[in-house]
């Protein structure tokens, strides 16, 4: 799994814009928002912390002509809490999210530039706030990738 997103970070010769989603008053579902809010921008990364209102964003998102588009969200992935996977949206069809308006896969359609999700599967999306141990410990090792230059 991190292979694949520091083979991602570590191509230079492309934009990427991560985009934060999720509600923070629902524990896990605010790890989106948990991971943008520690990216540090640069020339080929910059973040959008969209919390519960992706489509909002639609139209700043795309100013950025960016090549490549990662949603960061909690996913239901059917495996333990804190485990992620970089999916395409059309990988999305078996996977729910259950806490948004819209769903992932309709608002991918909506951008005009190539889309990864990064799901990362909760313990818990009930009302609260904070993480869980194990996704915000996984949330922290991906934020060191994304952040490693």
């Amino acid at each position: 799994m991190y292979s694949r997103l520091r083979n991602l970070i570590a191509d230079t010769h492309t934009l990427k814009v991560f985009v934060g989603i999720g509600n923070l008053l629902r524990r896990d579902d605010g790890v989106g928002v948990y991971i943008v809010r520690k990216i540090k921008e640069n020339q080929h990364i910059r973040v959008i912390n969209a919390e519960v209102s992706i489509e909002n964003y639609l139209g700043k998102i795309n100013t950025f002509n960016a090549d490549m588009i990662i949603l960061i969200d909690s996913l239901f992935l059917g495996r333990k809490a804190g485990y992620w996977q970089l999916l395409s949206p059309q990988e999305l069809g078996d996977f729910s999210t259950h806490t948004h308006n819209i769903s992932l896969r309709m608002i991918s359609e909506l951008f005009k530039s190539e889309i990864l999700i990064l799901g990362i599967q909760p313990a818990s999306v009930s009302f609260g706030e904070g993480l869980s141990h194990e996704v915000q410990t996984n949330a922290d090792r991906i934020i060191r990738v994304i952040n490693t230059d």
